[in-house]
């Protein structure tokens, strides 16, 4: 049975934390809820979109974001994605300059992982852009504005995790595939983030850079506007984990990431 939840259901979530610290830690994929009206127009059948739920849904960052948060001496703020990807990709430019609408993964995808059709080819994005999409970028540009108002200064720590072997969509497939990769900004990831990012997740394997995904994000009313607005991205590569495509956390590995996890906040907190 596909999973689903009320068309008025909260399409996001910001968990608060101490009222000093400068972190954000952002979960924007780790959901699997569509809303009943949003699954009425995707063109896979039930077994196939729990399949494509599987492939596309980072599963368990919330989980690990959790109890990174409940570790730290100072508790970060959490702005936590409650509805896939497949319903919009906050992460995604809604326009033209999205690079993966090349691939029919833009803001709101009308292609699967394996290129079969999501939606119909003349689906009309911006009802949902409206209802989902410009909601969750007004309500995540307000957060760094909160935190940059009483700290002075945000830091956006992007939680994801990708798969072992590469999906067709993605498209840099061939690159490395660390065990963490992290994703940076040249405006917006300084030096000192990223070093505290490759000493905290030090224990967790091999750590990549930029590869095979790259970036990191910021909300547009800041991106390379306003220094002090720090970012980067944390891809965990999901055989360290959990078992794939979309099945159960396994062993120690969540508890060792939430572990450096916390350690990276609390490295960027003070």
């Amino acid at each position: 049975m596909t999973p689903s939840a009320p068309s008025s259901g909260p399409s996001f979530e910001l968990l608060p934390g101490a009222a000093d610290s400068p972190v954000i830690l952002h979960v924007p994929h780790s959901a699997r809820e569509i809303p009943a009206d949003v699954r009425a127009d995707i063109l896979l059948d039930d077994p196939a979109l729990a399949r494509e739920l599987d492939h596309i849904t980072d599963s368990h960052t919330a989980r690990i974001a959790d109890e990174a948060a409940r570790a730290c001496a100072v508790t970060p703020w959490r702005f936590v994605n409650r509805l896939s990807r497949l319903v919009v990709d906050p992460e995604r430019f809604p326009d033209e300059r999205e690079e993966m609408l090349a691939v029919g993964m833009g803001a709101v995808y009308t292609r699967t992982t394996h290129h079969a059709d999501l939606r119909p080819a003349d689906h009309d994005p911006e009802p949902l852009l409206a209802r989902c999409f410009r909601p969750y970028a007004r309500a995540m540009t307000d957060a760094v504005a909160d935190r940059l108002a009483a700290t002075g200064r945000a830091v956006v720590i992007d939680v994801h995790s990708y798969p072992t072997a590469p999906l067709p969509y993605e498209l840099h497939g061939t690159d490395p595939r660390p065990a963490v990769c992290l994703g940076t900004d040249t405006f917006h990831t300084p030096p000192a983030l990223l070093s505290a990012a490759r000493e905290a997740f030090a224990g967790c394997g091999e750590i990549g850079l930029d590869s095979p995904f790259i970036g990191t994000y910021v909300p547009l009313q800041f991106y390379g506007r306003e220094p002090a607005v720090g970012a980067l991205m944390v891809e965990i590569r999901r055989d360290t984990y959990m078992s794939e495509p979309g099945g159960a956390a396994d062993g120690p590995g969540v508890a060792r990431l939430a572990s450096a996890l916390a350690t990276l906040v609390d490295a960027v907190s003070g």
